[in-house]
């Protein structure tokens, strides 16, 4: 699709036309970067490969579009001029790495593009799905929490001294190179808190920011965002930005996503995203992930239709879904497309 140019009002209704009714967002990057064989170890997690390794996120984007994404997201969720300047980059350096998150992805597209045109069906032998389809590139914006790596984008409490304002001069100069970098559009992920999603709006119009934005939070209750913050009065706040043409969830245990797709529902009239995690629960304490506590790739993927069936028009995964989590989605929802045309015809 390469960068798109629609009017934000119907950017992602018309995108979701081309995709039949409902889009695959990729999965998991932090741990797929591991399985590759990158040290995430570090304060900049995943955006450390913008440095040592983009040929693996190169690799990793790949992997989710022969897994049949319809949508991948920038390494760039940690990535922040502030965090790469406390390792001495300038701000030039620093920017750079903003503007590569988003070429590395735009070159995986490329890539994937070409292997299609190499296949003449839609699927690989060895399992790959090889669709020229329309493809967006969402450049990631996580959370001041995010930036200080001490979990606090799982709590969202800031403290009394961070205002909007603070907020918007963090998230300022990076959100303008994102935008610029050649993304379709920009995914604000994981907020957690009210605050942080009213700076995001302001932002959004202020700079008068060409691309379209989605908003997504998350839920440790599946009732508020994890701040403590309503869910409601959130997703109230995207849906009064015209620059906002999504708004939902990611990061948040499968169980609790029903529940919420039936909230957002009542105060929003954009399409629905959902990527929640696996499941599993993290310790941000021991900077870990609890093995053993998430669901399995068949349950997560038994949700989605029922997902899809209350609201939701836009699927993937989160920390610790995997390619084959996403093949999984993607054959679901094919499936049901499937199904679904036969009936119309």
């Amino acid at each position: 699709m390469g960068h798109v140019d629609l009017q934000p009002s119907s950017f992602i209704s018309d995108f979701l036309l081309q995709t039949g009714g409902v889009a695959v967002i990729d999965g998991g990057l932090a741990t797929e970067l591991e399985r590759h064989g990158a040290d995430l170890n570090d304060p900049l997690w995943s955006a450390k490969c913008l440095l040592s390794s983009p040929h693996l996120i190169r690799t990793v984007h790949l992997d989710y579009l022969e897994a049949g994404a319809d949508i991948i997201i920038t390494a760039s969720y940690q990535a922040t001029i502030q965090g790469f300047e406390a390792r001495g980059f300038s701000r030039g350096e620093s920017e750079a790495l903003l503007r590569k998150s988003v070429e590395i992805a735009c070159e995986a597209r490329k890539m994937y593009y070409d292997r299609c045109i190499e296949f003449t069906c839609d699927d690989s032998e060895d399992g790959r799905i090889l669709k020229h389809r329309p493809i967006l590139v969402a450049a990631s914006v996580g959370s001041y929490g995010a930036y200080l790596a001490d979990g606090s984008e799982y709590s969202g409490i800031y403290g009394d001294e961070i205002t909007v304002e603070t907020l918007k001069d963090f998230h300022r100069r990076r959100v303008q190179i994102l935008a610029d970098a050649g993304a379709d559009l920009i995914a604000f992920e994981t907020v957690p808190n009210k605050l942080e999603a009213q700076a995001y709006a302001e932002l959004l119009e202020e700079e008068n920011i060409k691309i379209p934005a989605w908003f997504s939070f998350n839920s440790k209750d599946g009732v508020h965002v994890v701040s403590g913050d309503s869910l409601l009065e959130c997703v109230s706040i995207a849906e009064s930005c015209k620059k906002v043409v999504s708004v939902g969830i990611n990061c948040t245990p499968p169980r609790f996503i029903h529940g919420l797709i039936l909230s957002i529902k009542k105060v929003t009239t954009k399409p629905i995203l959902i990527y929640p995690n696996s499941g599993e629960s993290y310790d941000p304490e021991q900077k870990e992930w609890v093995q053993k506590t998430g669901v399995s790739v068949e349950d997560f993927v038994s949700y989605v239709n029922k997902w899809c069936e209350v609201g939701a028009s836009l699927v993937g995964g989160c920390c610790r879904t995997t390619p084959n989590t996403i093949r999984a989605i993607y054959r679901t929802l094919s499936n049901n497309r499937s199904a679904t045309a036969s009936l119309e015809s």
